[in-house]
């Protein structure tokens, strides 16, 4: 019988580009207050908030700006970590502290004073509690109320934020060594006793060791929560107002639901613990998060090369990711870590590299360097990107990925299922490929005629090779003797998840076979190259007959309409009458080994949506929606979060291939240093879908007669529009409302000079 209607928008700020303003320490609550009577009401709203930094009493402040009012929640023991409620309503009251008691007293307490006409009583403590019963109220709870008066049948609006402000991070997860000068780095404020500032770079002690603690990047943009939340509420409306555009544009593309269901929901990723970004302001991720940690550290390569989200929304720090790869993972002999240690400055690990994280990893700093035309920028990594190139075929690649240089690799090669392959294999090879293939262009471009011309060579014989040789007559398969147990004994070198040599790790004696290998096994990832290769314009790996073939086996064998009916000793991620594509499975007639390639059994929906927009961009529609929306029924919100897709931890990147079905229906062309944008969707009548890339982002929309660029925010300077135009003449081309001089040239639109596009392009057809 409350007489109101009360209707809620939350949010964090979400703006394509502006990274600065998407990853602030705030959640955002704008509330609208209707008032259906036949008189005006005064309604008072109140945000309450825990004291999360303390079990023994908050340091709690009241505070009144130009913007509003404000309760800032400190502890004694961290004099700059801090939480805020803050509100634009300039009318209200405030409760510093809720009443300390046991049992419910506190609650019982607060809804009295809430419920009582008038202000809110405050109430003050000393900073530490005495007294009571911890287990019932060893909390304390501050409550800010504002008050707004709302006319007979009119709406009002209200804003809260609530900032919070924990500047320093610890490597908790794998803090350095000790470096043997007896002082703990990891410690704050010298705890150990010693005397030094751990702080710095050095730990103070003149030992060389870096410290183990850094700033979080919003840290050196604020100077506490009660900053954080003034910028908040100052910038309220914009941030808002920003946010919601790119979320109407996004969802009013006209992509099939399960496809912009799966594209949507994954994007929570990068607003999870998941993502974390440096104090330089560079991005770091874990694979995904634990309820109180992350899991498995280090940006890691193999798992983040299926993310597409990030590159198109936010190139810029999409690009910082590869800087730091270059920069702290990789070794003097091309061989890339691929975990990043934190802090920054480590020593790359140890452990063996990953060859799919490795030539994927290649193949992103080309699409880096097209998404945002940084030719400087690429130049200054091209150096160690030939050497993560070149270890193929190094004398130093212990595992000899590729030591008689054909273009296959045939060595033992660490992957994301864990384990590793030995002999030639599609998956693997096919990725080794596109990193030649993208090593060629980016050599060609940056004068490296010597490069260009080994890599080209390189590649076509690999091509040739992978084509002939790998392909069963149904689809691309691993080629390898199980029984031969001399393939493991010369690979003594590098460390092995299961400890010892490679015999130790992969020799099953009582079946006389090698373990975990994919062989005559249909692999969901055989054509993870092409896949690549297709979003970032490589061209086709795979003879274009044999990767379709590959796709309807994939379909074929792979997927299962319910999971109850097939045993899975691995995670359960799809169970009982759910769908998925199994990582791998080997069909009647086909040799299984009998212990086979890791998670072979299991549903992981980044190899899912890969596989799916692949089958999608090739002709496989209906097939690849099926594949989506078996994921995506997974959570539906019965018996999953709809916005957790999890793997090995919570929020897991490599879901944000899903990113890759809005290419794929928007047939995104991109190539800024020739300033080329263009687009080919898969059904162009009637077509709108969101866009985005260095510089700018927007809409595009086909219609009956035109085709229209929107910019939502930013400029773009282009000479050439590819545009799918199924035989319609272009007449005229409009860019900011002003007429331009092109010439068309099968489906692209050139001008002789390079023009500047704020608002919007528009093309009319004949």
């Amino acid at each position: 019988r409350f007489p109101g209607l009360v209707r809620l928008r939350a949010f964090n700020p979400f703006i394509p580009l502006k990274d600065l303003d998407s990853s602030l320490p705030a959640a955002f609550f704008h509330f609208y207050v209707t008032n259906p009577t036949d008189e005006p009401l005064r309604y008072s709203l109140c945000f309450s908030l825990n004291n999360l930094l303390t079990k023994t009493g908050g340091l709690h402040s009241y505070h009144e700006t130009p913007t509003g009012r404000a309760i800032l929640l400190k502890c004694e023991q961290d004099e700059e970590a801090g939480l805020c409620l803050a509100t634009d309503g300039l009318s209200g009251s405030h409760q510093l502290y809720w009443y300390r008691g046991d049992w419910f007293d506190n609650l019982n307490t607060f809804w009295q004073d809430f419920t009582a006409f008038g202000p809110l009583k405050d109430r003050r403590y000393q900073s530490v509690k005495t007294g009571g019963d911890p287990n019932y109220s060893a909390d304390d709870l501050a409550s800010l109320c504002a008050s707004l008066e709302v006319p007979a049948g009119e709406t009002g609006e209200l804003r809260f934020v609530w900032s919070w402000y924990i500047p320093e991070e610890n490597n908790y997860w794998n803090p350095p060594e000790d470096c043997g000068c007896g002082c703990d780095h990891g410690q704050e404020d010298g705890d150990c006793g010693c005397g030094h500032d751990h702080g710095q770079e050095d730990g103070g002690c003149g030992c060389g060791a870096p410290a183990n603690n850094w700033r979080h990047y919003y840290a050196t943009r604020f100077t506490g929560a009660l900053d954080v939340a003034a910028y908040c509420i100052k910038n309220f409306r914009s941030l808002e107002e920003e946010t919601c555009a790119f979320t109407e544009t996004l969802f009013s593309s006209k992509l099939p639901k399960e496809a912009l269901e799966a594209v949507s929901a994954n994007l929570a990723v990068i607003k999870s613990p998941t993502c974390l970004r440096l104090e330089d302001g560079s991005l770091y991720g874990f694979e995904g998060c634990h309820c109180d940690s992350g899991c498995c550290e280090g940006s890691c390569t193999h798992v983040w090369s299926y993310t597409y989200a990030i590159p198109f929304l936010f190139p810029a720090l999409e690009r910082s990711m590869r800087q730091n790869e270059y920069l702290y993972s990789c070794h003097d002999s091309g061989a890339m870590g691929f975990r990043l240690m934190l802090p920054l400055g480590r020593p790359a690990t140890d452990f063996r590299p990953c060859a799919d994280g490795q030539f994927a990893t290649v193949m992103r700093v080309y699409r880096e360097f097209r998404l945002s035309g940084k030719l400087e920028w690429l130049r200054s990594l091209w150096p160690q990107v030939k050497k993560t190139i070149e270890y193929a075929w190094s004398e130093e690649n212990y595992d000899r990925w590729d030591a008689d240089k054909d273009g296959i690799l045939e060595g033992r090669q660490h992957h994301t299922l864990d384990m590793e392959l030995f002999g030639p294999n599609a998956w693997l090879s096919g990725l080794y490929l596109g990193a030649l293939q993208a090593g060629t262009r980016m050599a060609e471009l940056l004068g490296d005629e010597a490069a260009a011309a080994e890599y080209g060579a390189l590649y076509r014989r690999g091509r040739r090779k992978l084509n002939q040789e790998l392909f069963n007559g149904e689809y691309f398969i691993q080629r390898i003797d199980l029984r031969d147990k001399a393939l493991l004994e010369s690979y003594t070198q590098g460390k092995a998840l299961t400890g010892g040599s490679a015999v130790d790790a992969y020799w099953n004696e009582e079946r006389g076979e090698i373990k975990y290998q994919i062989g005559e096994g249909c692999g969901i990832d055989q054509l993870l190259g092409q896949w690549h290769a297709d979003l970032i314009g490589l061209g086709s790996i795979f003879d274009e007959d044999k990767a379709a073939s590959a796709l309807r086996s994939i379909y074929r064998y792979n997927f299962m309409e319910h999971a109850g009916d097939f045993m899975n000793p691995c995670r359960l991620y799809c169970l009982d009458e759910e769908s998925g594509l199994r990582i791998c499975v080997w069909p009647e007639g086909r040799r299984r080994p009998f212990i086979g390639a890791p998670y072979s059994e299991e549903t992981m929906h980044g190899f899912e949506y890969a596989a799916a927009s692949m089958m999608i961009r090739h002709g496989m529609e209906e097939e690849g929606l099926r594949c989506v929306k078996a994921v995506r029924d997974r959570y539906d919100g019965r018996y999953r979060n709809p916005w957790n897709e999890f793997e090995c931890g919570s929020n897991y990147a490599r879901s944000m291939a899903s990113f890759a079905l809005l290419l794929v229906y928007s047939g995104l062309k991109y190539d800024l240093y020739e300033q080329r944008l263009g687009f080919a969707p898969l059904h162009p009548k009637d077509f709108a879908c969101l866009w985005s890339l260095e510089g700018a982002w927007g809409q595009v929309r086909y219609g009956e007669g035109n085709v229209s660029i929107c910019l939502m925010d930013g400029a773009l300077r282009l000479k050439r529009l590819d545009l799918n135009l199924e035989g319609r003449r272009p007449k005229t081309l409009l860019v900011d409302g002003q007429s331009l001089a092109f010439r068309a040239e099968e489906g692209a639109l050139l001008c002789s000079e390079a023009f500047t596009a704020k608002r919007e392009i528009r093309v009319l057809f004949e």
